[in-house]
């Protein structure tokens, strides 16, 4: 399963990042690498999805397209929206059998690419902005604003009530796919104060003690996936029909016989869904 607990070998090397002749340069060294992605995000890969496609840059630098993602152990990496050969595919799909490394280029790809298609305006004062520091800003020179790609915190939450049952739910476009519950930060809010509104606003669960799970990125578009499992204290389940179809509490039993029969679907293996779900089904200790 995926754990995004370590430190990662991207180096994003802020500082140096501001020069764009040391940027340019690192475009031209014999070892550097270029990911392209196509206008949804998707990234070339090989045959399968097992491993990134990257080429040799071969062009003119240009500042304003080429996005410096960091160095991977001394190798400057870049990416770049452009028209895409051979297989592409999104995070969800594949980032369950990248490595490590290739899982942190991937997402910073994506959630980069995804930032600077939706931000070339300045939010303040509507003027049109460049890219700087080697595609992790953006500067308006109408009112000299600097930009830099956002982040959205989302809870999501594994419910468990007193038998260890685990609150599983599901939308009416997900098909048979059931999953934990999940919702983004609103603002003035903290992690903790999101679990307990999303869960009472999803399911009307009332929830007491949490505990901390992990966190992944999910660029679609730029999200963060905060993992916490919770104990209910409440069981009367009532769900909201904007948020969701059905919820229900299950057994670790009923769940691995409803997925071995075809009745339900677990979430894809890339996202913190499936590692927090695994993680309750293999009764890992210390979840809550």
């Amino acid at each position: 399963m995926l754990n995004w607990a370590m430190a990662s070998d991207l180096d994003r090397v802020d500082h140096h990042r501001r020069s764009p002749d040391w940027v340019s340069n690192l475009w031209r060294a014999d070892d550097a690498k270029l990911l392209k992605l196509d206008d949804q995000s998707r990234f070339t890969t090989n045959v399968g999805g097992s491993k990134l496609r990257m080429t040799k840059p071969f062009v003119e630098y240009d500042s304003q397209r080429h996005r410096l993602l960091g160095m991977l152990n001394g190798t400057p990496i870049f990416a770049v929206e452009a028209l895409t050969e051979g297989e592409v595919h999104d995070f969800r799909e594949v980032a369950f059998q990248l490595s490590d490394n290739e899982r942190d280029i991937a997402a910073t790809a994506a959630a980069v690419t995804n930032w600077h298609r939706a931000e070339k305006f300045c939010g303040r004062c509507g003027g049109g902005t460049v890219v700087i520091n080697g595609g992790y800003a953006r500067h308006c020179d109408a009112c000299d604003e600097d930009h830099f790609p956002r982040t959205d915190p989302a809870v999501i939450v594994g419910v468990l009530d007193e038998q260890d049952r685990l609150l599983l739910g599901g939308q009416a476009t997900w098909g048979n796919r059931i999953s934990v519950l999940a919702g983004f930060v609103e603002v003035g809010e903290s992690l903790e104060q999101t679990i307990h509104r999303e869960i009472g606003e999803e399911a009307d669960i009332m929830v007491g003690e949490t505990r901390y799970f992990g966190s992944q990125p999910w660029p679609f578009p730029r999200s963060l996936m905060v993992g916490y499992f919770a104990r209910a204290a409440s069981t009367a389940i009532c769900v909201d029909a904007d948020e969701l179809e059905h919820a229900a509490w299950m057994s670790r039993d009923e769940v691995r016989a409803a997925v071995a029969d075809g009745r339900v679907g677990l979430p894809g293996g890339s996202s913190i869904a499936s590692r927090m779900i695994g993680a309750w089904l293999d009764e890992e200790p210390d979840l809550i």
